[in-house]
Formats: structure tokens, sequence, C-alpha cells
């Protein structure tokens, strides 16, 4: 990663982050009708450049969920639009960049984005 694409989100790489969940999985979309096929949720009292909460997709866990700790293993890095996503697992968890965008398809299909690690 170049020093100039450095970003807000970066800080959380490899860090333990609580996240609270406020789209569970399967939960559909209040705005674009489409379904959460992961939890997705936010780091309570952050702030992201669209002035909301830095958001967070939960990946290996495979029921709704109120809130998560976990580890930040990657960054969605969207480069047509100023709104990074975390990538947060269960403590331990592998997982591929390949699984990354599998999993966060039906919304990151929108975006064109870089995965950061």
């Amino acid at each position: 990663m170049e020093e100039k694409n450095k970003s807000y989100s970066t800080p959380y790489l490899g860090q333990t982050v609580t996240i609270k969940i406020d789209r569970p999985l399967h939960s559909q979309h209040p705005k674009h009708g489409f379904v959460y096929e992961i939890n997705y949720g936010f780091v309570p009292d952050t702030k992201a450049p669209d002035g909301e909460e830095l958001d967070a997709y939960l990946l290996g866990v495979n029921e709704p969920v109120p809130e998560f700790t976990g580890r930040c293993v990657a960054i969605l890095h969207r480069t047509n639009d100023d709104d990074d996503k975390l990538v947060i697992v269960p403590d331990g968890t592998k997982i591929s960049d390949e699984e990354i965008r599998k999993s966060t398809n039906f919304q990151e299909q929108f975006f064109k984005s870089e995965i950061w690690r």
C-alpha cells in the first residue's frame, strides 16, 4: 500500500475490533432492497469521510448477532466511493481475498475496490 493511499481505516488492520451489527444476516436493506448475506455493522464512536461510523463486514459468523468482537484482517477500499469497509473475522480465522470478494459481492458488486491487508 503506497503512502498516498493510506486511509482513516488502516489503523484497524490486525487489531481486535468490536462492531455493532445494524444489518444482521438475512436482513433487507431499507432503501435498496437487497438482502445482507452476512452480518454488517459499524465501529461505534468513529467517523468516516461520509459522516457515518466506519462500516464493517463480519465474515465467518453464520447467524445474526447484535455485536461482535473480532480481528480486522482486511479493508475493502473503494476506489470510486469514499467509504472503506473493515473485514472482521473471529480471531484466528484465515480468509482469502477470493472469499472476501465472494462474501461481500451482494453489495460490493456496485463499486470498484481494492483489498488492503
